[in-house]
Formats: C-alpha cells, structure tokens, sequence
C-alpha cells in the first residue's frame, strides 16, 4: 500500500499535491499543506499540469486550437517564489559591517528598529534569518542591501537618483 510522503501513513490512493514548489504524493489529510495538482486529460503525448489555485486562465483552449508544443513546452506555472527576492548568503557579514561603520552598538541598532538586542546578534551571527520587515528595517537604517547580488557601494549612493554620472566617480591622476 502506498505511504503519504509527508506522514508517512499508508492509504489506498494519494493525491499529487504541490507544497512549496515539490510535487508530493500526500494522504486526504496532508493535501491542506499545498496546492492540488490535476492531470488535464489530453490527446498530446505531453501530459499537462495545472494547479486549482492558477488564475483563469483558459489553458485547455489554446492547446486545442494549436498543436500545443509551441508555447507551452518550457512554461511552468508561476509560483510564489518566483517573486522573492534571494536573501545574500553573507547577510550577517553586510550587517555587522554596516552597524560597525555607522559606529553603532548592538543595543544602539536595536533601539533605533525598536527590536530586541538578542535578534540583532542572532542575525550578525547568521544563526537567524531576518523577516521581509525586519530585512526593510535594517536596509534603511544601514544603507546596505541584504538582496543577492545587490551590494550597496556608499560611493554610488546619492539622495538625487538619476543624476550621477561617470564624473561624480572617477577620480583623475593629476
């Protein structure tokens, strides 16, 4: 008898569920956690998956009006994750670096986001994560970026956007 793969418990059938972006085999009980997957019957060879959450789009009609391998071959369904930004992997680092060169304490950092000192040295140790507000918090407050790939020089921070050009960086050899 099949297993649940999130429980464990044996039942007779299982329903293909998507939780957090992994198609799982999941008992009635464990189906909550995610999203039903349904198999679109087809006349295609490829099989087509649509989950109950998609917005109305009208998927069936353009497969059957088309031979259905030109536009939706390599397309998935957007998820959730799709519009997250990817925290840095050296997030503790390009925090405790910011606080410590604005001359801040711990306890001075955590005052001004009105947050506990303890968070604070969670995050500078990275034994924690930051949430998306407490990640805005410190971004404004220290004029850093936590984002992948999206480091903040301070040389190119400037209160007018737009107006920088290449003059305000370079530095001549006169």
């Amino acid at each position: 008898m099949p297993q649940c793969e999130m429980c464990g418990a044996e039942q007779a059938s299982l329903t293909t569920t998507k939780v957090e972006g992994a198609e799982l085999e999941l008992c009635s009980s464990c189906t909550d956690f995610g999203t039903e997957v349904r198999e679109e019957p087809s006349s295609s060879a490829g099989s087509k998956y649509s989950t109950s959450s998609s917005s109305g789009t009208p998927s069936s009609s353009s497969s059957s009006s088309g031979s259905g391998g030109s536009s939706g071959g390599s397309q998935r369904p957007r998820d959730m994750f799709d519009d997250m930004e990817e925290i840095a992997t050296d997030y503790d680092d390009r925090i405790r670096k910011a606080r410590e060169s604005k001359g801040l304490s711990q306890e001075e950092l955590a005052d001004d986001l009105n947050e506990k000192a303890s968070l604070i040295r969670k995050l500078e140790r990275g034994d924690t994560l930051p949430t998306d507000e407490i990640q805005r918090k410190l971004e404004r407050a220290l004029d850093v970026s936590l984002v992948e790939g999206e480091e903040v020089d301070a040389d190119w921070e400037s209160n007018d956007a737009g107006t920088m050009t290449l003059g305000d960086v370079v530095k001549r050899k006169d």
